[in-house]
C-alpha cells in the first residue's frame, strides 16, 4: 500500500510521506521486493527508490530529485515538482504550483493548474495545456492539442507562437491593464448596469475626471505660449540689430551672424517660458496620459472578452440593439463606421482652427485622416466591447473639445490669448464655407 497525505493508494511501494512535509526521492538502489526508507529527519521521513511506478500520487508538498516518474494515472496536489529526469505516461497532472527542471515531459493527457512551468527540455504529446501562470525556458513545445489560459509564454526554442505573443502577452498581463479590468468590473458590479452601459459610464468617468482637466491645462499652456509670440517677435528684432552691430565690430561672416542670432534667441525664448511657466512640452502631457489609458482599457476589455475569462458569458449577454454580444465583432459594421466618422469630424474641427497651416501640419492632418479611416476595418475585427469603448471615448473627447470652446470656460481659465465670443457659430460657418460651397 502507498500512504500519501493520509490517503491510501494501491502500489508496489509503501511511502510513509505526510502532507505536512515534502517528500524527497533519491536515486539509490534497493533489493527487489523491499521497501527502502531512511530514518526520519526533523519529523519528515526520506524515501529512497530508483523508479516510482505509482498509479496515483496526490497531496504531496514537495517531490524532487526523481530519476524517472512514469505510469502514474493521476499526479495532483503537488506543491513543487522538480529535478525529474523524465516524467511520462501521466494521465492527468494538475494542481502543481511549480514544475521545473524536468528533462522531458511527454505523454501527459491533461496538464492544468500549474503556477509556473519552467526549465523543461522537451514538452510534447500533451493533449491539453491550460491554466499555467507562466511557461518559460521550454526547449521544444510540440504536439500540444490545446494551449489556453497561459498568461506568459517565453523562452520557447521552437514554439512558433512565442515570438508573436511575447510582447503582446506581456502588455496584456501588465499592471495597468489589470487595474483597468478591476475598474471596469467594479463599475459594473456597483452600478448593476448592463455591461454595454457600464462601459459607457466608465469611459465617461475616466475621460471627465482625468483627461478633461488635462485638456483644460493644455489650453492654458497654449494660451500662454500664444500670448508670448508678440513679445518674442519684438525681442527678436532687437536681437537682430544687436547681432548686426556686433558683427561689424568683430568681422563675423553671414553664417556666424545666423548662428549667434539663433543661439541667443533660443536662450531668450527659454527664459520667457521659465518666467511664465509655459514650456510647450507641458502641453503634450494630455497625450502621454490619454494614450496609455486608451491602450490599457482596450486590452482590459479584450481580456474580459476572451473565452477563458470568468466574465465571458456576462459580456456575451451584456450588449444591446445590434451588438447584443460584446465578445464578438460587430458584423453590421455600424459601430466601426460611427467610430471612423466621429474621428474624421474631430480631425476636421482641429484643422479649421489653423488659419494658415504649414506643410508639416497639413501632412500630419492627412496622416490622421488616413488613420481614422484605417480604424474602421480594425474596429470591425475586435470584440464589440472594444469598438464600443473606442466610439464612446472619441464621442466624449469631441464633446469635451466643444465644451472647452465656451467663452465662459475661457474666462474661468483666464486665457491670455484672444478667443472668439461666438466660437460655435464661427466653427459652423467655417465648416460650411469649406465643405458646402
Amino acid at each position: 500500500m502507498l500512504s500519501v497525505a493520509g490517503s491510501l493508494r494501491t502500489s508496489v511501494l509503501q511511502l510513509p510521506v505526510r502532507g505536512v512535509c515534502s517528500a524527497t526521492f533519491n536515486r539509490k538502489s534497493s533489493a527487489p521486493g523491499h521497501t527502502c526508507t531512511a530514518p526520519p529527519s526533523a519529523g519528515c521521513p526520506a524515501v529512497c527508490c530508483h523508479m516510482l511506478p505509482v498509479r496515483t500520487l496526490s497531496a504531496v508538498r514537495g517531490l524532487s530529485n526523481v530519476g524517472t516518474l512514469s505510469g502514474a494515472g493521476t499526479l495532483s496536489g503537488v506543491g513543487t515538482l522538480s529535478g525529474v529526469g523524465t516524467l511520462s505516461g501521466v494521465g492527468t497532472l494538475s494542481g502543481v504550483r511549480r514544475l521545473s527542471g524536468v528533462g522531458r515531459l511527454s505523454g501527459v493527457g491533461t496538464l492544468s493548474g500549474v503556477g509556473r512551468l519552467s526549465g523543461v527540455g522537451t514538452l510534447s504529446g500533451v493533449g491539453t495545456l491550460s491554466g499555467v501562470g507562466r511557461l518559460s525556458g521550454v526547449g521544444r513545445l510540440s504536439g500540444v492539442g490545446t494551449l489556453s489560459g497561459v498568461r506568459r509564454l517565453s523562452g520557447g526554442g521552437h514554439d512558433d507562437s512565442a515570438g508573436a505573443a511575447g510582447w503582446y502577452s506581456s502588455l496584456s498581463d501588465s499592471a495597468p491593464v489589470h487595474l483597468s479590468e478591476h475598474f471596469l468590473v467594479s463599475v459594473q458590479q456597483m452600478s448593476g448596469l448592463p455591461w454595454w452601459l457600464s462601459i459607457v459610464v466608465a469611459t465617461l468617468s475616466v475621460r471627465t475626471l482625468i483627461t478633461l482637466p488635462l485638456a483644460a491645462y493644455q489650453m492654458v499652456i497654449i494660451s500662454k505660449v500664444e500670448a508670448l509670440q508678440a513679445e518674442i517677435s519684438e525681442l527678436a528684432k532687437r536681437l537682430r540689430y544687436e547681432v548686426s552691430v556686433r558683427a561689424r565690430e568683430r568681422g563675423w561672416t553671414e553664417k556666424e551672424c545666423r548662428f549667434q542670432f539663433k543661439k541667443n534667441l533660443r536662450r531668450i525664448v527659454s527664459q520667457l517660458y521659465v518666467r511664465d511657466n509655459c514650456h510647450p512640452f507641458k502641453a503634450s502631457v494630455l497625450v502621454w496620459v490619454q494614450l496609455p489609458l486608451w491602450i490599457s482599457f482596450s486590452l482590459a476589455l479584450r481580456n474580459l472578452s476572451l473565452d477563458q475569462s470568468a466574465l465571458h458569458s456576462d459580456l456575451a449577454a451584456g450588449g444591446a440593439l445590434w451588438f447584443s454580444d460584446l465578445t464578438s465583432p460587430d458584423s453590421t459594421w455600424i459601430l466601426p463606421v460611427c467610430l471612423g466618422l466621429i474621428n474624421l469630424l474631430i480631425v476636421e474641427v482641429f484643422s479649421l482652427q489653423r488659419v494658415n497651416p504649414s506643410r508639416l501640419q497639413k501632412t500630419v492632418t492627412n496622416f490622421i485622416r488616413a488613420f481614422s479611416v484605417l480604424m474602421i476595418p480594425i474596429a470591425a475585427t475586435v470584440p464589440s466591447s472594444m469598438a464600443l469603448y473606442w466610439f464612446t471615448s472619441s464621442l466624449v473627447g469631441f464633446s469635451h473639445n466643444l465644451f472647452l470652446r465656451s467663452p465662459t470656460i475661457h474666462k474661468i481659465l483666464k486665457l491670455r490669448s484672444h478667443r472668439s465670443d461666438s466660437p460655435y457659430r464661427d466653427l459652423l460657418s467655417a465648416f460650411i464655407t469649406k465643405y458646402c460651397r
